[in-house]
């Protein structure tokens, strides 16, 4: 009997479907795609930097730059012409064929003028350079420092200065000073020459050259690596 079961059993195996046996599938990577990788930045440390500069009464100083990724920085230093809130309005950061005249300012000291010594303001400057930028040969320029003008300040500081201005260059425009009912002070162009219109007489008078100092101050420095 047992012989008789062994014989159909083999009989229905050999009468089976031949099924073929699942497919082995790749082995899915746990890598993903490749990232960009940006370039790389370097980093480095002034090697040389010009002496401090002076120009129309105002001495300036850069006591360190060095590049840091993307930003070219410059720790600058400069003497108040006055107690007012004196700032760096123009520079620009020149290497090869390029300039940048986009910078922003960080604050790092201030000192007011004290016991007849001219006050002092430092600040560190930021420029963005691209990474193949060559600053072997850069060079640092501050344009001018300013201060915004307040209200008064048209009447108390700064309207002898432009009248007289205007009197050295021929120009006939005429200012005075008018008080509103609550007693503040305002500048007023109260004449013009022939031919002028109201607009460029404005233009005149209340150009920034009257509230700024001009340099220039240069300081070159190599930030190769």
């Amino acid at each position: 009997m047992k012989r008789w079961i062994v014989l159909i059993a083999i009989f229905l195996f050999g009468c089976s479907p031949n099924v073929p046996p699942p497919p082995i599938l790749p082995a899915q990577s746990s890598v993903g795609p490749t990232a960009y990788i940006a370039p790389s930045y370097p980093t480095a440390q002034a090697q040389v930097i010009s002496s401090d500069q002076s120009a129309n009464g105002v001495t300036v100083q850069v006591t360190r730059a060095w590049r840091d990724g993307k930003q070219v920085d410059a720790d600058v230093c400069y003497t108040l012409p006055s107690d007012s809130d004196w700032s760096i309005w123009n520079a620009s950061l020149q290497f090869g064929d390029s300039a940048l005249t986009d910078f922003g300012v960080t604050l790092i000291s201030r000192q007011a003028p004290a016991e007849g010594q001219p006050g002092q303001r430092c600040d560190t400057l930021n420029f963005n350079v691209p990474p193949d930028a060559d600053l072997s040969n850069a060079v640092l320029t501050i344009d001018s420092i300013g201060v915004p003008p307040r209200q008064d300040d048209y009447c108390t500081i700064y309207m002898p200065k432009i009248q007289e201005v205007l009197a050295q260059r021929g120009i006939a425009i005429t200012l005075d000073c008018t008080t509103d009912a609550n007693g503040a002070a305002s500048m007023q162009i109260t004449s013009i020459p022939p031919g002028m219109t109201q607009r460029q007489a404005e233009e005149i008078v209340y150009s920034d050259e009257f509230y700024t100092i001009k340099g220039p101050w240069v300081f070159a420095f190599n930030l190769a690596q």
